[in-house]
């Protein structure tokens, strides 16, 4: 199943002073940079609102701009590239953004720090940019580095570690061990449900892939089993004809197939 990870919000745009209400800012030029923050904030509002393409180009142009004015090391132009890359990735070009951020993270850690939390984002994006380039072992990795960090900073139930913990075990199937992200899944699934609560759609989301990679691990019946106890909450929660409810019901059906026979009666 190629199930939508947790996702973390793509970069903020530049932090310096909105030129809202301040027509001197404008009056100064377009390279001031209360005039550059307010189209660092049009192209981020341009990829909020689905046209990450437009996003990216108005990112690329600014950049050249913002690394003139500010310096290529500048705090608002290190947020400037790490926005042109994201939406580099989520405009399709997922390889493109893998090298974009594998060049800002050493950045970054040298001049934010390596606990920073922009630079924390980047590690992030790079290791899920580089997975959906296909270099799987390398998103994995990243994210066993993150969750080390993060649990240090933010403790171990954090919503940020517990995001990291997920795509780390997402990737760790993904490169080739579906046992060590069945474990991982199993692990996580009962500090969500304890969190956020049993229907929460973190918590299902859990669930989900912890009945995936035991399908995965060789285990088809349970499985099975998991994915009927499953579809019962989703039609409860979500309906019997929302998109995510029949995903679930497709793996059902799947793993149904694979192990044979009827999922046992819920508990």
């Amino acid at each position: 199943m190629q199930a939508a990870m947790s996702a973390e919000m793509s970069p903020a745009p530049g932090d310096a002073a909105s030129p809202e209400g301040d027509m001197g800012a404008y009056a100064a030029g377009p390279e001031h940079p209360g005039v550059l923050a307010s189209r660092s904030e049009m192209a981020y509002s341009a990829g909020q609102a689905g046209d990450a393409a437009g996003a990216r180009d108005q990112f690329a142009a600014l950049l050249p701009v913002t690394e003139r004015v500010l310096g290529p090391e500048h705090p608002d132009t290190l947020a400037t590239r790490a926005s042109l890359a994201y939406w580099t990735g989520q405009a399709g070009n997922a390889l493109a953004a893998r090298h974009q951020f594998a060049a800002l993270l050493p950045v970054t850690e040298r001049v934010l720090g390596p606990e920073h939390p922009d630079t924390l984002i980047t590690r992030h994006n790079f290791a899920n940019f580089a997975g959906y380039a296909g270099d799987t072992a390398t998103a994995r990795d990243q994210f066993a580095i993150l969750l080390r960090i993060r649990e240090r900073v933010f403790g171990p139930e954090s919503p940020d570690t517990l995001v990291t913990r997920f795509n780390l075990a997402y990737w760790t199937g993904r490169a080739g061990d579906a046992a060590a992200a069945r474990d991982q899944f199993a692990a996580l699934v009962p500090i969500r449900t304890r969190i956020h609560g049993p229907d929460h759609p973190d918590t299902l989301a859990a669930q989900e892939e912890l009945a995936y990679w035991t399908g995965c691990a060789g285990e088809a019946a349970a499985a099975r089993d998991q994915f009927a106890a499953l579809l019962l909450t989703y039609e409860r929660v979500l309906g019997a004809e929302h998109a995510d409810t029949l995903a679930v019901w497709y793996q059902l059906a799947h793993w149904t197939a694979l192990a044979g026979g009827e999922a046992a009666p819920p508990d």
